[in-house]
């Protein structure tokens, strides 16, 4: 991957199971193949279930990077 930022940014701070997944559902649907979402989360699920979500899609889990109060998780559209 590139040095460029993300294309979207997807903001589930305070956002609570399922609502992070759901919402990086819609997301990656709305955005054009090869386009990188980045997802800002802090419920301590949304990690696994964005991996699994991204296993299960087809996508690609760019990187996981934990912050000191949330996590930032690129995903690759890839299909």
């Amino acid at each position: 991957m590139s040095d460029r930022g993300p294309d979207h940014t997807l903001d589930c701070i305070g956002l609570f199971c399922p609502e992070p997944l759901f919402q990086t559902r819609q997301e990656i649907d709305a955005i054009e193949i090869g386009q990188v979402l980045e997802v800002l989360a802090d419920d301590p699920a949304a990690e696994e279930d964005l991996k699994r979500f991204a296993k299960r899609t087809g996508h690609e889990v760019l990187s996981i990077e934990k912050k000191q109060d949330h996590l930032r998780i690129l995903i690759k559209k890839t299909n």
